[in-house]
C-alpha cells in the first residue's frame, strides 16, 4: 500500500497521544513536525500538523518507503491493534503485487509477485510454520491486532536473510522506547458468519509505558488477543471426466459426450480459536547501549467440522444404462502446450441435466448410485513461539555492533476422526451378502447456468422419503479414519551485525556493514493413522446399523441452498457428529465398537466384523531433518551527487553454506527395518545491489539487482510416504536429491510525488529461476475391462504408480477391499530457466489539501494498484495429460502433455480502496480482484485444476464517540465472491464451486 503525508483539519496542532507514539511518532518527532514549515504542491506555506487515523498511517508508511534504499512496501496500523483487516493475509492483499488464496473464504496463503515462496519474520527474526513448508508462520495463526506495521521487502540487500523468491514479510510489533507515555488500548468485537449462522467473539488489548530511571530508560509493551472464528464454504463437485462413445450404452448419442462420473455435496466448516500474546522489553542504560527482548506466542486450534454427501458408483454400467441425459453444453477444452508444440483439444459435448435411475437388482452384484455421508474432522492444533534477545552498542561516533540470539518453534498436532456411512434405501432393490452392501437412490442433476446442482429424483418411485433419510436404521457404517499425526519445527539462530560510519573518510561511501549468521533448523514429522473400511461384500456384511449408535448421529445441515438459492440439493441426511468426534474421539470409538459387538451378536449369516483399533504410527510417514547454515555478508552504503542529481544505495554480497541431514525409516512391506540417512551440502554467493536516483524533489527512480535461493520444503526432502484412503488420491513421496532454486531479480521503478499527499508509482520486475520445483503425478494403468476400471492391486504396481495399502478400492477394481495402486506424486527440479516478469502500477491521493474549497468532501481519498505479470523461460517439463479414463486419447489426442508452469500465479490483479476520514468518521470501501490461476490440486485429466477469477468487496465504518471510545462495523465479502474451479483450462469444464460466506464484525475500542 502506498501512503503519503496528510494534514489534520483542526485549527490547533494535535497533542501527542500514546496512539500516535505507537505509530512510530515519538514526542520529539511531534514537536519537530509541529514546528516545521513545509511547502505544498501549490507553493503555499502551511504548518505541518501531526495526524492520526487512515491518513496518518499512510503518511508514516510512505515516509518509510521513500527513505529506504531498497524496494519495500509498508502498511502501518491506523491505531493500536487496527490494521485495515482482521487477518494478516488479507492485510497483505493491500500491497501492490500481492495476491492471496483463501480457505472457506479466509485468507491463508500469500503470493508476492505470483509465488508462495516467501519468508515471514517477526521483528526481523525468522519464524517456522506448522507444517513442512519454508515460508514461516501461517498468517491465520497470528491476529492482525498484535502487529503495528507490516513491511514487505521485494528487493533484498546483503543483510536480508536468504530464502525468498517473491519477498520477505516482516511483521513488526510496538517498540517500548518509542512510546510517548502510558499506553492502554482495548477492543471487543463480535463476528457474524451468515452461512454458519453464529456470532464469535474477538478481544484484544495493549498496555505499555516507558520510564526514566537511575539506571537509564526502560520500556515495556504487552499485547494479547483472543479470537474465535466460524467460517463456512459450500463446495459442490461434479466429475465429468468419462466419455460415452456412440453405441456404447442405451444412453449413448450419435456423437461422443462427457457423462457424470461422480457427485459430491460438501461443506467446509472451520472453527478457529486463537490465543496470541507479545511482550517487548527495552532498556537503554546509556546513550550508547540498548538491550531488547521480544517474545511472541500463539496457540491455535483449528477444528474442522465438515461434511460430504457423496453419490458413488454413478459410472457403473447399470447406472449409465439407466441415465437420461436431457440437455448438453459444448465444452471447449482449449489448448495444451505439448512437447511437440501446441495441442488443440477441440470441443466435446457434456451433459448438463437429466436423471439417473438405479442400476442393479437384488442378488445380481453392485446396486448404484450409493449415497454416502461423511463427517470430516481433519483439524490442527498449533503452539508457536518466537523469542529474540540482543543489544545494540555504539562504540564511538562511528562504530555500531548488534549481536542477537533467537529461537522459533512450532509444534502441531493433527487430530482426525473422520467417518463415512452408507444409506440403505428401503424403497430400492436390497443388498445381499456376497453381492452388495449398499443400494442405490435415484438422482436428478442440472448443471446449467454454471451451477453444479443435484439432488434426489423425487419423481421416481424409488425415491426415499425425508423420514427414511433421517432414520438411523437405514444407515450402515462404511469407514472410520483416525489420525494422531504431529510435526515439530525449530530454528535456533545467532547473528552479529556490524556497521561503521565512513562519512568524510571515503568518497561516496557513507558506511560499511558486515555480519555473520548461524542457524540450525530442524523438523520432525510423525504420522499416526488407523483406517477401517467395511466394504467387503462378504466379510463386512454384519457392519452395524445406525440405530445401534444413534446417540452419536446428527442430522446434517439442511441449508445448502443458502448461498445461491439452488433448487436441487440434499437437505435430509444423517452423519456421525463431527464435534463429538473432535472433542472426544475415544467416546465415539467406544460407541462404534459397542455397536459392532451388538451387530455381531445379532447376526444371522456371515462372519463377525472386527473391532476398530486406535491409530498407530506409520513407519513410512516418519522423517527427521536437520539443516545447519552459516552465512556471511558485507555491504557498502553510498550517497553522492551526479550532475547535481542525488544518488544513494548499497552494494553487497552474501555467502551461505548449508549442510543437511535427512533421516527416515527403511520401510519394506510396511515394516521399518532400521533407518536411512541422506546428506547433502551446498554453498552460494548472493550479490545484491540497490540504487536510488532523485532527478528532482518529486521523483525517485529505483533500481535493484539481487540473487537469492529457495530451499525445498522439508516434506519434499523426506524419504517417507503419506497415504490416504482414497483410491484416486496421489501418494506423496519425497525427493532427497532436490537442490535449491536460484533466483535472479531485476527491478526498476519510478515514484512521482506530484502533491503533498499523492503518489503515482510504476515498477517493472523480471525474475529468472533455475532448478524450479514442480510436482509431477504418475498414474497407474487403468486396465479397462468392459468399460470398467481394473487398476492393479499387485503391490509391485507393474503398471506404474505406488501401492497404497489403506486405500479403499471402490470402483477402481472389481475385487472390493483395501490396497491398490494409486498415483504417485513427487517434487523434482525442472531443467532450464523459468522467468517471471511484469509491471506494477500504484496510485494514492486524497483531497485534504482542498479543505477550504471542498469542506466535507475533503475527507475523501483513494488508493489503488494494478499488477500485470507473465511467465516464460526455457524450462521443459511436462504433465502427462489424459487421466485414467483416456478421454483425450478417445478424442484423437493420444499421449497429450502440458508444460508445467507456476501454480497460484495470476497474470492480473488489482486493488481499489475508497476511504473517507473527517469529523470522527473513518470509512473504507475496498474491492480486490485476481485473474485465474493454476491450483496445486490434481484431477483425473492429469492436469491441475484451474481456479477461476475472483473478486471480493470489504467495507468498514468506524466513528469516534469521543477521544477515548470508537465504535465500528465491518463487512467481509459483501458481494459474496465465490471461487470456482475448472478442469483442463480456465472457463473450460466446470468441476467445483466454492460458495463462501459473508461476515460482519461489530465492536468498540477504548483507549486511555
Amino acid at each position: 500500500m502506498f501512503a503519503s503525508p496528510a494534514y489534520a483539519q483542526d485549527a490547533a496542532p494535535k497533542v501527542a497521544t500514546p496512539e500516535d507514539s505507537a505509530s512510530d511518532v515519538t514526542a520529539a518527532e511531534e514537536a519537530a513536525q509541529r514546528a516545521a514549515v513545509a511547502t505544498d504542491a501549490g507553493g503555499a506555506e502551511t504548518s505541518d500538523i501531526v495526524i492520526t487515523g487512515i491518513r496518518g498511517s499512510l503518511a508514516s508508511a510512505i515516509k518509510e518507503k521513500r527513505l529506504s534504499d531498497n524496494l519495500v512496501e509498508v502498511i502501518k496500523a491506523e491505531s493500536i491493534g487496527k490494521l485495515p483487516d482482521q487477518n494478516l493475509a488479507e492485510v497483505l492483499e493491500n500491497v501492490t503485487g500481492v495476491q492471496i488464496t483463501r480457505a472457506a473464504g479466509v485468507g491463508t496463503l500469500v503470493q508476492i509477485r505470483g509465488t508462495d515462496a516467501n519468508r515471514t519474520e517477526i521483528n526481523g527474526v525468522s519464524t517456522v510454520g506448522s507444517g513442512a513448508g519454508r515460508s514461516g508462520i501461517s498468517f491465520d495463526d497470528l491476529a492482525a491486532s498484535m502487529i503495528s506495521s507490516v513491511e514487505v521487502t521485494k528487493v533484498p540487500d546483503a543483510e536480508t536473510i536468504e530464502g525468498s523468491v517473491g519477498g520477505t514479510i516482516n511483521l513488526r510489533t510496538i517498540r517500548p522506547l518509542s512510546l510517548g507515555g502510558l499506553l492502554m488500548v482495548g477492543r471487543v468485537q463480535g463476528e457474524y458468519s451468515d452461512l454458519s449462522g453464529t456470532v464469535q467473539p474477538r478481544v484484544s488489548g495493549t498496555v505499555g509505558n516507558k520510564w526514566d530511571t537511575n539506571i537509564g530508560e526502560f520500556g515495556i509493551v504487552v499485547s494479547g488477543s483472543y479470537a474465535r472464528l466460524d467460517v463456512s464454504s459450500f463446495t459442490p463437485r461434479v466429475d465429468r471426466d468419462a466419455l460415452v462413445m456412440p453405441g456404447s450404452s442405451p444412453s449413448a448419442l450419435a456423437n461422443p459426450f462427457l457423462r457424470i462420473q461422480f457427485f459430491q455435496q460438501g461443506q467446509l466448516n472451520y472453527q478457529y480459536e486463537t490465543f496470541n500474546g507479545t511482550t517487548a522489553l527495552e532498556w537503554k542504560p546509556s546513550e550508547t547501549l540498548r538491550f531488547y527482548f521480544d517474545a511472541t506466542g500463539n496457540n491455535q486450534q483449528r477444528q474442522q467440522d465438515s461434511y460430504r454427501v457423496q453419490l458413488s458408483g454413478v459410472s457403473a454400467n447399470g447406472v449409465v444404462d439407466s441415465t437420461k441425459n436431457n440437455t448438453f453444453e459444448t465444452v471447449n477444452f482449449g489448448w495444451l502446450n505439448g512437447v511437440n508444440g501446441p495441442i488443440d483439444l477441440g470441443t466435446v459435448q457434456g451433459t448438463t441435466s437429466g436423471t439417473m435411475g438405479i442400476g442393479g437388482v437384488t442378488g445380481k452384484g453392485a446396486i448404484s448410485p450409493v449415497m454416502r455421508t461423511s463427517s470430516d474432522t481433519g483439524s490442527r492444533q498449533t503452539n508457536s513461539r518466537v523469542f529474540n534477545f540482543g543489544f545494540e552498542w555504539q562504540g564511538n561516533d562511528r562504530f555500531v555492533m548488534r549481536p542477537e540470539i533467537s529461537l522459533s518453534t512450532s509444534n502441531s498436532d493433527f487430530p482426525n476422526f473422520s467417518t463415512t456411512l452408507d444409506f440403505i434405501n428401503p424403497k430400492g432393490p436390497q443388498p445381499t451378502i456376497g453381492n452388495s452392501l449398499a443400494n442405490g437412490v435415484p438422482l436428478e442433476f442440472d448443471l446449467r447456468n454454471q451451477t453444479l446442482q443435484f439432488g434426489m429424483d423425487n419423481n421416481s418411485a424409488f425415491a426415499p422419503t425425508s423420514a427414511q433419510l433421517l432414520d438411523p436404521a437405514n444407515y450402515r457404517l462404511n469407514q472410520v479414519v483416525q489420525g494422531a499425526s504431529s510435526n515439530e519445527n525449530k530454528e535456533k539462530a545467532g547473528r552479529i551485525d556490524l556497521s561503521y560510519d565512513t562519512t568524510g573518510q571515503m568518497p561516496f561511501i557513507t558506511s560499511v556493514n558486515a555480519g555473520y549468521r548461524w542457524n540450525n533448523t530442524t523438523t520432525t514429522n510423525n504420522i499416526s493413522t488407523a483406517s477401517t473400511s467395511l466394504t467387503n461384500v462378504t466379510t463386512a456384511w454384519n457392519r452395524p446399523a445406525g440405530n445401534l449408535f444413534s446417540d452419536i448421529l446428527t442430522p446434517g445441515p439442511n441449508n445448502f441452498n443458502a448461498a445461491d438459492g439452488r433448487k436441487l440439493y440434499f437437505p435430509d441426511f444423517l452423519l456421525i457428529n463431527g464435534e463429538d468426534a473432535y472433542k472426544d474421539p475415544s467416546a465415539v470409538l467406544s460407541a462404534l465398537n459397542a455397536a459392532i459387538v451388538q451387530s455381531n451378536a445379532n447376526k444371522t449369516q456371515g462372519v463377525n466384523v472386527p473391532l476398530i483399533g486406535a491409530p498407530t504410527e506409520s513407519a513410512a510417514g516418519f522423517f527427521d531433518i536437520s539443516e545447519i547454515t552459516n552465512a556471511l555478508y558485507a555491504q557498502v552504503n553510498f550517497e553522492t551527487s551526479v550532475s547535481n542529481t542525488p544518488v544513494r544505495g548499497n552494494l553487497g554480497v552474501r555467502w551461505i553454506s548449508t549442510n543437511l541431514t535427512s533421516v527416515g525409516n527403511n520401510v519394506q512391506n510396511g515394516i521399518a527395518l532400521g533407518q536411512t540417512s541422506t546428506h547433502s551440502n551446498y554453498s552460494f554467493w548472493l550479490p545484491r545491489f540497490n540504487l536510488v536516483v532523485e532527478p528532482n524533489e518529486k521523483v525517485q527512480v529505483r533500481g535493484g539487482i539481487a540473487r537469492d535461493i529457495r530451499r525445498p520444503n522439508f516434506d519434499a526432502l523426506s524419504t517417507s510416504y503419506t497415504f490416504s484412503t482414497g483410491a484416486n488420491t496421489p501418494v506423496t513421496a519425497g525427493n532427497p536429491s532436490l537442490i535449491p532454486e536460484t533466483v535472479w531479480s531485476f527491478d526498476l521503478s519510478t515514484e512521482y510525488y506530484f502533491a503533498r499527499s499523492s503518489i503515482i508509482s510504476v515498477g517493472l520486475f523480471y525474475k529468472t529461476r533455475d532448478n524450479l520445483f514442480a510436482n509431477k503425478t504418475v498414474y497407474p494403468d487403468n486396465n479397462l475391462v468392459n468399460g470398467q476400471l481394473n487398476i492393479s492391486i499387485d503391490p509391485t504396481c507393474p503398471g506404474g504408480g505406488v501401492y497404497n495399502p489403506i486405500a479403499v478400492r471402490n470402483i477402481n477394481n472389481p475385487i472390493q477391499g483395501t490396497g491398490i495402486c494409486v498415483p504417485l506424486s513427487s517434487t523434482f527440479n525442472v531443467p532450464g530457466a523459468t522467468t517471471q516478469y511484469g509491471i506494477e502500477v500504484a496510485f494514492q491521493g486524497d483531497l485534504s489539501s482542498f479543505e477550504d474549497k471542498l469542506g466535507f468532501a475533503s475527507g475523501f481519498g483513494f488508493i489503488g494498484n494494478f499488477t500485470l505479470q507473465q511467465t516464460g523461460g526455457t524450462a521443459t517439463a511436462y504433465y502427462p495429460a489424459d487421466g485414467p479414463r483416456g478421454v483425450f486419447t478417445a478424442l484423437g489426442h493420444p499421449n497429450s502433455t502440458d508444460k508445467i508452469t507456476l501454480t497460484n500465479f495470476s497474470e492480473q490483479s488489482y486493488n481499489a480502496t475508497l476511504f473517507y476520514e473527517k469529523y470522527g468518521l473513518n470509512a473504507r470501501l475496498r474491492y480486490t480482484w485476481r485473474s485465474s490461476y493454476l491450483s496445486d490440486d490434481p484431477f483425473f485429466f492429469g492436469l491441475p485444476l484451474v481456479n477461476g477469477a475472483r473478486g471480493q468487496m470489504n467495507a468498514s465504518i468506524n466513528y469516534d464517540i469521543n477521544d477515548h471510545i470508537n465504535v465500528g462495523v465491518e463487512g467481509i465479502n459483501l458481494l459474496r465472491g465465490d471461487q470456482v474451479q475448472y478442469c483442463v483450462n480456465d472457463n473450460s469444464l466446470l468441476c467445483f464451486q466454492g460458495l463462501t460466506d459473508r461476515r460482519f464484525t461489530f465492536g468498540v475500542s477504548v483507549k486511555l
